[in-house]
Parts: structure tokens; sequence; C-alpha cells
């Protein structure tokens, strides 16, 4: 995949954003059914092992979808995904985190997270 203009990076993470909103979701009803099954496998009013495992294959395909689109996803709680771009010919990552309004910040590519920056 090629680098994103900060334009296009902003029209892809608004693409995004249901799926995103979705992992959120699943994430979190993965982690109960996860404890629910460590606590002796009674399960929850969300199910037992067979919805454990479904929502873990369904958190598969909506990372992978994300990835497809050429995005780095970096974490996955919180959720933090990068768009490879270059900024006055530097290599950088236009960086979203879990919680962020829009996509407003990056870092250089060779620094990571700890150089973070807010876009001009």
């Amino acid at each position: 995949m090629g680098l994103f203009s900060v334009p296009e990076a902003r029209e892809e993470l608004a693409r995004l954003r249901p799926v995103l909103a979705e992992i959120v979701g699943v994430r979190a009803d993965a982690a109960e059914l996860a404890a629910s099954l460590r606590e002796g496998g009674r399960g929850t009013d969300l199910g037992g092992l067979p919805e454990f495992k479904a929502a873990q294959a369904r958190l598969d395909d909506l990372l992978a979808g994300v990835q497809a689109t050429g995005a780095e996803l970096k974490g996955f709680a919180p959720l933090l995904v990068d768009f490879p771009a270059d900024l006055d010919g530097v290599p950088v990552l236009l960086c979203w985190l879990e919680g962020d309004e829009g996509l407003d910040w990056y870092h250089r590519a060779d620094l990571g997270f700890a150089g973070r920056r807010r876009l001009p």
C-alpha cells in the first residue's frame, strides 16, 4: 500500500469509524466472556464459550479489515491506528488513538508514539 495524504487519511478514518466502534464493543464483550470463563465457565448474559469464540473470530475479521485499507493497527486496547504518510519529505505516521475526535496527530516513523505531535 502507498502513502496517505492528510485528507486521504482523514477520509479513510471517517470510513473506518463504524468498524472501530464495533471493535470497541466486541472487544468489551470478549473481555467479559473471557473473565466469566476463567471464573469457572458459568457464562454471562452474553453467553459462554461459543459466544467467546465468535467474538474472537469477529475481532479477527474487523482487525484484518482495518489493515486491508493500508492503515496500521498498532494498539488494541486502546485502539491505535497509524496511516503511513510523508510530511515535508519526512516519513511519518498519522496517528489516531481511541478517544481522539479526529486525525490531528502524527509522529516520525522512527520515533514511535513517544514522538507524537499535533499536525501543523
